[in-house]
């Protein structure tokens, strides 16, 4: 048995390789990546995969029997890449595939939903096996803006009181890499997040309990947050992006309190406080 992980070089990617050696042993393992080179450090097979050459991907794609479709990051670029890889699946044989959509995909107000709800349609309507690993947020999110925070004084956004119920990363990689182990998961709809939802204002004040610093909270109207993540040059696209985002969470886009990611990984999610935990000493370590 084979199993592919596209995107095998990204920050989801190599985490569910990982955990995917302890599953399977690395000989059933192949790393489909666009820059090889950067894959040598995973210790797998990798064959070169670029989402966005269709005429060579079923020929990557011989002789692999399950496939993770990790999404592009590519927004308004996804629907086309990722039909472009359900197509030579098709084409190449592939028993089963797994990929990885958005929260409530089907209900959710947040604008990345539709290029998700396009693949998952495609993939429904492929004839192949198929899973679907909704993935709420990943606490990085925002953990990933800590610095700024502690520099600024506060923690900013547009959230309001919106209930986040999102885990880290690994959390997610391990779901995956677990699932693609075991094809008791096939035709299955996964809605995965946090066990333990919080609002930003919750995180605001475990960043200053943890660094024993008053960080607040400062909610702030969507145009505004844009503007200033601007500031920090952020394309302007992007930052009216991530404000609208926020203002999705705000309507309750990211909540979640089924349990199926903890379940799934048989412990519970890994919570806010230890991925602020996580990130506070990563930046020591660092620095």
């Amino acid at each position: 048995m084979k199993i592919g992980i596209t995107g095998a070089t990204g920050q989801l990617g190599k985490l569910v390789v990982e955990y995917l050696k302890e599953e399977v042993g690395k000989a059933s393992l192949v790393a489909l990546v666009r820059n090889p080179e950067k894959a040598i450090e995973l210790g797998v097979e990798t064959r070169t995969f670029d989402y966005n050459k269709p005429e060579a991907l079923t020929e990557q794609l011989k002789g692999i029997d399950r496939l993770l479709l990790i999404s592009s990051n590519e927004i308004g670029q996804r629907a086309r890449q990722h039909k472009n890889v359900i197509g030579a699946a098709k084409n190449a044989g592939i028993k089963w595939l797994v990929y990885t959509s958005i929260l409530h995909a089907d209900s959710t107000t947040i604008n990345l939903a539709g290029e998700h709800l396009e693949t998952e349609k495609l993939l429904k309507d492929s004839g192949i096996d198929f899973t679907i690993l909704r993935n709420g947020w990943y606490t990085e999110n925002y953990t990933g803006s800590i610095d700024g925070a502690l520099a600024g004084g506060a923690f900013i956004g547009s959230a309001d009181t919106g209930k986040i119920s999102s885990a880290a990363r690994a959390d997610y990689a391990e779901a995956a890499a677990i699932v693609l182990s075991d094809e008791s998961y096939k035709g299955k709809v996964f809605e995965l997040a946090g066990d333990n939802a919080y609002t930003l204002s919750d995180l605001a004040a475990e960043i200053s309990k943890q660094k024993n610093k008053r960080i607040p909270y400062k909610n702030l109207p969507e145009a505004e947050y844009a503007k200033i993540l601007e500031s920090f040059n952020i394309p302007k696209g992007f930052a009216a992006a991530i404000a609208s985002w926020d203002v999705s969470v705000s309507k309750g886009d990211l909540f979640d309190n089924s349990g199926q990611l903890s379940k799934l990984i048989g412990r519970p999610a890994t919570s806010m406080a230890e991925s602020v935990k996580s990130a506070l000493k990563k930046d020591s370590d660092s620095q």
